[in-house]
């Protein structure tokens, strides 16, 4: 991902994203064209104690998912023995931001928004016990995070019934790369009026977006100086 030097994040804003939206792209390498599979990709337990021990950054660190066996893609991992190159695609808020917020001539009209690719290697985990933890930590997660409290343990012998049908994997990741598009290059009068215009009460991902913008106004989100 090509990303402008005012647009770089530094690797906690990354982090936050990656928590925060967990439905992500996953993408790797076919003939004729790639493959891609929505779905959810988390952070297990002892990747999570590490991040709260040490820097909050995802370089060097183990995330896993799954998806359906049935999935053309699935078969795919499974014949990379060796790991298989991937990159997962995080997409946080964004909108379009017509150029009547500017409340200036000329201008041009642009989408803000955030966007965080991991890249690294993915290696496929053993059926059985360890499919299962990955499913169990997936729902851990997501249910704590965007649920009603729902509690698994009466559902956990569903869950070995059709496991067999699941493909877990772990992304080992090796780069971060961070899009924080949020009219950085706009003078400070204008990126305050585009931060009110999307602010809490407005639609959508809105309020999202406005804060995202104002912690970029604030130098909430560092530069990444080049490392990628």
């Amino acid at each position: 991902m090509y990303v402008p030097p005012q647009y770089q994040g530094d690797p906690e804003s990354a982090l936050a994203v990656v928590r925060a939206h967990p439905l992500a792209t996953l993408t790797t390498n076919a003939d004729p064209a790639p493959h891609a599979t929505h779905l959810p990709i988390v952070i297990p337990a002892d990747t999570d104690l590490l991040l709260s021990d040490g820097p909050r950054d995802l370089r060097g660190r183990r995330l896993i998912g799954h998806l359906n066996r049935a999935n053309p893609h699935w078969a795919a991992l499974a014949g990379g023995t060796d790991g298989t190159p991937a990159l997962a695609i995080f997409s946080g808020p964004g909108s379009y931001l017509s150029p009547t917020v500017y409340q200036r001539v000329p201008a041009a009209p642009t989408w803000n928004f955030v966007s965080v690719h991991l890249r690294g290697t993915l290696r496929v985990l053993p059926q059985g016990q360890e499919t299962l933890d990955v499913v169990r930590r997936t729902v851990e997660e997501l249910e704590g995070r965007f649920g009603l409290g729902w509690d698994m343990t009466d559902s956990l012998d569903y869950f070995r019934r059709i496991v067999p049908a699941v493909g877990a994997f772990e992304l080992h990741v090796e780069q971060v790369d961070g899009m924080f598009k949020l009219s950085q290059e706009q003078p400070e009068e204008v990126r305050g009026r585009a931060v009110r215009h999307f602010a809490p009460g407005s639609r959508g991902a809105h309020p999202e977006l406005s804060c995202w913008m104002a912690r970029a106004a604030a130098g909430d989100i560092r530069t990444h100086k080049g490392e990628r």
